[in-house]
């Protein structure tokens, strides 16, 4: 699994919704200087936020159909706006939770792999006061009961996940963080877990055979 992992996140293989994410992805990378391992977040996060305006400007990437009378909530990642007489949303991602805009594609990949019913499909870009927006597009999933969070760590646990703290966990095989967890992000529908918001981090171990 963990080979499969690394060619979709190199954009070797393909995963559901995964084409536009992988794009940009290896836009950014392309176009990323050698030495941007040697500079802080901020500094790194504000480079790739000029590359993918480049890229938004060179290829229409950019979205304007955000209906702000549409707006659901909001949290410290993102804002949330119903589309398609809400089959669907847009959530607007500025990356907050992550040290690059790389790390956030890299979570959405890891994402549309582990839960594909709840897979983001990355549709472009929004600017609002010199914000860098990311706009994902997500089925709209209702639930019928609140989530136990026992099922989930017991879900989670089956498939490698161990549980680290809180909501938190950690897969030692993979190398993978899957963090925040808690009954807002994962929703249950006829006795099915769905995880619509998730927070993926890749750590070093990944990348070792």
């Amino acid at each position: 699994m963990k080979n499969e992992l690394q060619n979709i996140i190199s954009g070797k293989s393909q995963v559901r919704h995964g084409d536009a994410i992988q794009e940009v992805a290896d836009y950014l990378r392309r176009s990323k200087g050698s030495g941007c391992e040697a500079k802080d977040s901020k500094q790194i996060k504000r480079e790739e936020a000029e590359i993918i305006k480049q890229y938004c400007n060179q290829n229409n990437f950019w979205n304007t159909n955000i209906n702000i009378n549409s707006f659901v909530s909001s949290g410290a990642e993102q804002k949330v706006y119903l589309h398609q007489d809400e089959f669907t949303v847009f959530k607007l991602n500025d990356s907050i939770y992550y040290l690059s805009w790389e790390d956030y594609f890299n979570n959405l990949l890891l994402n549309n792999f582990f839960f594909p019913d709840t897979a983001y499909k990355l549709v472009g870009f929004y600017e609002s006061e010199e914000v860098l927006y990311a706009v994902v597009e997500q089925d709209f999933i209702k639930f019928d009961e609140l989530t136990e969070l026992d099922i989930v760590k017991k879900f989670l646990n089956e498939n490698g996940f161990v549980n680290t703290r809180n909501n938190d966990y950690f897969n030692p095989d993979l190398g993978i963080i899957l963090e925040d967890l808690h009954d807002e992000n994962v929703l249950t529908l006829e006795g099915n877990l769905y995880f619509i918001d998730t927070v993926f981090y890749i750590t070093e171990q990944f990348y070792k055979p």
